[in-house]
């Protein structure tokens, strides 16, 4: 293999994964606002229950899609690590590590979201529970809010050191990639502050918690 092939290699992923960072990008973003702001009612689970069953196909396409888009952050992460891989190969190893916590934290979500309708749907070992129960139980399973923010701060650490990675590398701006870093590390300490205090979230929207870095990442 000549040298000029083994530069190319990580130009070619680089490309995969600028492919994938959009993928993954339109799906989570096309579920969130095209499917559970319309089904989940905050506050209101008796409605949200109601809301899934009269549009459980709609759930379910949502669910499909979740499991595209853990496809696709896994092709993302390999593709990010053959990417920075000459910048440092043990960090953007243990970025891809982390990474992969992150995907299956939306796998558990996914799966969550299986139950929730298995719930609602009254599975015979459930119907010892009232209606009420069983529909405050389907909330909470969709909600996913405990996995998903548990993989945030695996995915601001890997994009904490990419960024870094990056910004060695000079494979994109440095003042982009000093940004990254930045947002990311802010990422990490919000979703660290807020599972040990969730009323940081009175101080600090959720939505601030990662908005900087899927900015950065666009």
């Amino acid at each position: 293999m000549t040298t000029s092939t083994i530069a190319e290699s990580p130009r070619k992923a680089a490309r995969v994964a600028g492919f994938f960072y959009l993928l993954t990008f339109a799906i989570v973003v096309a579920v969130n606002f095209g499917i559970n702001e319309r089904l989940m009612v905050a506050g209101d689970p008796a409605q949200t229950a109601r809301n899934i069953l009269a549009h459980e196909r709609l759930f379910r396409i949502g669910i499909a899609s979740n499991l595209v888009y853990e496809a696709g952050l896994l092709a993302l992460l390999s593709a990010l690590y053959v990417t920075l891989r000459p910048a440092g190969r043990t960090l953007a190893l243990l970025a891809a590590f982390w990474r992969l916590v992150y995907a299956s934290m939306w796998v558990l979500m996914s799966l969550n979201q299986l139950t929730a309708l298995r719930l609602l749907n009254g599975a015979d070992y459930l119907r010892v529970l009232g209606t009420e129960q069983a529909q405050t139980l389907g909330r909470l399973y969709p909600s996913g809010f405990d996995a998903y923010y548990v993989g945030l701060l695996f995915y601001g650490l890997a994009s904490t050191a990419c960024s870094y990675l990056f910004f060695k590398s000079g494979y994109i701006p440095r003042g982009l990639a000093a940004f990254g870093v930045i947002v990311s590390a802010w990422a990490v300490a919000c979703t660290l502050a807020f599972v040990i205090s969730p009323d940081f979230a009175k101080h600090v929207n959720l939505w601030w918690f990662d908005t900087g870095l899927g900015l950065f990442e666009l």
